[in-house]
Parts: structure tokens; sequence; C-alpha cells
């Protein structure tokens, strides 16, 4: 029965990820739709009334422009950086020493049951790429549009959460092309990630601290959201790590090793 189940969550691991393989370009597409769309809902309820039309306003479209366009940029360098079908040279030191482990020769490596991005590999693959929705929801849930006439405090906190919402949900993207083109960097470059976005989230707190005449209903539901923010981050890294320093799958498929009995 067990086994059963197993096979089970295996198989439809791998209808996943050939589904996002195989349907990346439409899966991008439909992002770039609803996102828009979300953005210019936001846009319609500025936190100010605007002096002309949020459409002829840099102020009021550039911004929603990089909370669409960035993470699509980010994943389409990606990939045209890590082409695929391509073996990438593994780095020259190694950070993930946990265990006892055995070189593989790269070729002989894609020829075994446990290469591949998929299993458990799946739900992380997943994960990355549903976090950029999810951010952005937050941002545009929590963050009105800026308006023509807004106070200096709330645009000095507009411009940090912009800036949060865009960089990490590039970055995230990038780990995501990374993965998808099964490049050696890709687990590091994720730890590196977390790192940036655990920092940023105390940063933009600090920040926000130094913001004079924000009020305060204001200050704390967003302390609610970055500590909600850190707490996801922290949950991530600690059921994730242990699996990108010690899984089989994972040092085969980015790593070229496997586990020595």
């Amino acid at each position: 029965m067990v086994r059963m189940v197993r096979d089970h969550l295996y198989r439809k691991s791998v209808t996943v990820v050939l589904s996002m393989q195989v349907n990346l370009e439409r899966i991008v597409a439909i992002w770039i739709m609803i996102a828009a769309f979300a953005c210019g809902m936001r846009l319609a309820f500025p936190a100010t009334p605007y002096s002309g039309t949020p459409w002829g306003s840099g102020v009021g479209l550039l911004p929603y422009l990089l909370v669409v366009g960035a993470p699509v940029g980010s994943l389409l360098l990606g990939l045209k950086l890590f082409p695929a079908g391509r073996i990438h040279a593994q780095p020259a030191f190694r950070l993930a020493k946990v265990g006892r482990w055995r070189k593989v020769d790269c070729l002989k490596a894609r020829e075994m049951s446990q290469f591949g991005l998929y299993g458990v590999m799946a739900s992380l693959l997943v994960g990355i790429a549903v976090n950029v929705p999810v951010r952005t929801l937050e941002f545009l849930s929590s963050i009105p549009a800026l308006g023509s006439y807004s106070p200096t405090w709330f645009v000095s906190l507009y411009s940090v959460m912009l800036a949060d919402v865009v960089i990490l949900s590039s970055l995230y993207m990038f780990a995501f092309a990374m993965a998808l083109r099964l490049v050696p960097l890709f687990p590091r470059f994720l730890v590196m990630v977390w790192g940036v976005d655990l920092l940023a989230q105390l940063s933009i707190a600090h920040l926000v601290a130094g913001i004079n005449e924000v009020p305060q209903g204001v200050d704390a539901a967003l302390l609610d959201m970055l500590t909600g923010n850190v707490k996801k981050v922290l949950i991530s890294a600690a059921i994730w790590l242990p699996y990108l320093l010690l899984s089989d799958r994972v040092n085969l498929t980015f790593r070229h090793r496997v586990s020595v009995t």
C-alpha cells in the first residue's frame, strides 16, 4: 500500500515537472495576464488621487510594469544563460560536505533513476514558482498605488516594499530557471536567496522604524507582514536545507555524486 502511494506520488511529480517544462511559455503568458489585471485593479484605487491618469504617469504605471515584468525577465535571462541540454561544470569547491559521497561521471549520472527533478524535488520547484505570485499578491493587497499627492512617509514605504517584491521575485525566478536547467550552483544560489530574503525583511523593518510620521496602525500591520515573511523564509530553510544537503536525488542531479554506505 505504501509503495503504491509512493509510486503514485512519483508519477504525479513527473507529470507536474514535465508540464512546467513543456507549458512554460503558456504559464508565463497566464502570469502576465493575471498579474497585469491585478496591478490594473490596484492602480484604480490609489492612496491619493492622480493629477492626470495613472496610465499616462510613469510614477503610477512604471512600478507595476516592474512587478509584472521583472520576474519574467529574470526567468528568461536564466533560461538563456543556461541552455537546455547542456552539461554544466561542477563548482571548484564544495560547500555541502555533510555525509559520505562518491563522485559519478556526469553522463552516467543522467542514466541513473535518481537523476532529475522528480519526487520531492518537484515540490521544491513548485514552491519556488508559487512564491512569486504569493509575494506579489501580498504587495498588491497591502500597499495602495502611490498616486500624485502621497505623503513623504508613504512614498518611502512604497519604495522599499516595491524594491522588495521586484528584487526577491526576480531572484526566486532565476533560481527556478537554474533548477529547470539542472545547474550545479542551484542549491547554493537558493540558500543565498533565502539569506537575501531574510536580510531584506529585517532591513525593511529597520528602515520603516526610521521613517517619521508613519501611522501607528500602518506600522503595526507592516510589522505583522514582515514578521510573517521572516517566518516563511525560516520555515522554508528549515524544511528544505537538510533536503538540499542530504537528498540522494539532489546530490546526484546537481553534484554528480552518490552516497557511500
